[in-house]
Formats: C-alpha cells, structure tokens, sequence
C-alpha cells in the first residue's frame, strides 16, 4: 500500500492512505478498535479500477488518541475534510461496522457528496434484544474489561476455521487490539452502541449496496434485510458462512461485490420522493 499520511482537522491529526490510479473515488472507513490495514485486503483488488482513501478514525492506530465523549458527527465532519484535503468532492463511500453508521448518517446529511454507497457488517433497527446485547457490551467495556470483551469478540467475528488456519494472522489482530486506548476504544463503541438510524434510511437516494456474514450475530442478516426494505433501490448480499469481519476472513468476495457494484453503468431508477 501506499505511504501513510497525516492531515489535521480541529484537534485531530488523521493517518491515512491514498491507493490505486483508478477514475472512480472510494472512501473506506473502518469499525471499531480497527485501523486502516483492515481494507488492504478489499483495496489490493480495487487499486487497479479506483483511487482509495482509508483512514485511522479519530482514537484508532496513528490517528490522534483524543479523550473523552465521542460524537458521530465528529467522524462525519473528520471523513468529509480528509475527503476534500485528498480532493474528493464527490466519491464512494463503503463503511464496515461503526464504519457503516458514519456512511449513513454522512449519506444522509450530505448526500451531494456520495456517488454510491456501501455497507458492511452494520446496523440499523435493532430489536429489544440486540439492545440490550450490545449496551450490555458497552457497560462492560466501561468498567474496564477490553480484555474479556476481545477475547469474546473474536468467536463473534471470525470462523473458528478461519482461526485455527490463520494463527499468525490472530496473534497480529491480538496485539493490535492491546494497543488500542481503552478510554478511546469505549469511546467509539458507546458510538456504536447507541446510534440508530433505522427510522430515516428511506431517505437515503443513491445506489446502495447492503452485504453481511449469514452468521454475523451484531450485524445480523435480519438488520440487514431491515436496511434493504428501507433504501430505496437497494441491493442485499448475504455471505454465507461467515461472521462479522468480512473484510479480514473474504476479502475476495467482499471486493468482486464492491467492485461490481460501484462500476455497474446501469443508471438508477428515479426515486420518488416521501412527504
């Protein structure tokens, strides 16, 4: 990948990368505790048919390790300036996770900047249960067990095939995630715990692809389904025997559905507008 880096806005310097000489822009943002690298897999196999931007978030990897309350409209504002600085006025924008709920409420909230829309392993609409589930997780993490909580993750997100197969690849997503921030970690997942925009994706208007693990129990095909039935156009991919991190465990699948959805010429359909 190309040589990292740094651009600063307000209090926070961001680490990121730009890869490929393709026409098409693409913006990548990464979920929680995660970094940058976790795309390498999905922008090795795009570079050729776009130019990709891919960020630590604010807390993560090399970015800045700012304290205290985090807000989705901070990373909302840190992504669109990063976007410009690298001189995206318009672009794609695919996000994995947390990931995810910043492309949404983003899409949202600009919609003049995005071209097309990807998301991963996300959320919207969850249930009495799987509130609960998470802000469970999130009291946990609070307390002061990031440990306990990795530990819990990893049979969440990856196949215990994948883990057994893999054990170099494990023992660098284990030490990656002990140099995460703690305080910076419960930050960002308080983020993901909490944010819900379920209730106003029908207004979301460009092309959208929504795409999940069949076996992902956080971002399960349920919400997923939920997201497709409320955009408008939508295309729903549900990838069978997998977990939460698609983009580590099948980056090849999780590329040819990217990269076929953002080059399709089909023009889409006119939406009609609500209210």
């Amino acid at each position: 990948m190309a040589d990292s880096r740094h651009f600063t806005v307000g209090p926070v310097t961001l680490n990121h990368r730009l890869d490929g000489r393709g026409p098409e822009p693409l913006v990548c943002v990464h979920g929680v505790g995660s970094y940058l690298e976790a795309w390498s897999g999905v922008v090795e196999r795009l570079a050729d048919r776009f130019t990709i931007l891919t960020f630590d978030l604010r807390g993560h990897g090399r970015s800045s390790r700012i304290k205290g309350r985090y807000e989705i409209d901070d990373m909302v504002g840190e992504t669109l300036a990063l976007a410009g600085h690298v001189g995206f006025d318009r672009f794609n924008l695919a996000g994995f996770s947390l990931g995810g709920l910043i492309a949404q409420r983003l899409t949202l909230v600009h919609p003049e900047r995005v071209k097309r829309l990807v998301l991963l392993s996300t959320v919207a609409g969850r249930n009495p249960e799987e509130r609960r589930r998470v802000l469970d997780r999130l009291a946990a993490l609070q307390a002061g067990q990031p440990g306990s909580h990795y530990d819990a993750s990893l049979s969440r997100w990856l196949t215990e095939g994948f883990q057994e197969r893999n054990p170099d690849l494990i023992r660098v997503l284990r030490q990656r995630n002990a140099e995460n921030d703690p305080d910076c970690y419960a930050a960002a997942y308080r983020i993901l715990a909490e944010t819900d925009f379920g209730g106003f994706l029908d207004q979301i208007r460009c092309p959208t692809l929504i795409a999940t693990g069949e076996d992902d129990i956080g971002s399960n095909p349920r919400m997923a389904q939920t997201m497709h039935e409320r955009i408008p156009g939508s295309e729903l991919r549900i990838l069978p025997g997998l977990r939460h991190s698609i983009l580590i465990e099948a980056p090849d699948a999780v590329a040819d559905l990217m990269g076929r959805f953002l080059t399709t010429t089909d023009q889409p359909k006119e939406m009609p507008s609500h209210g």
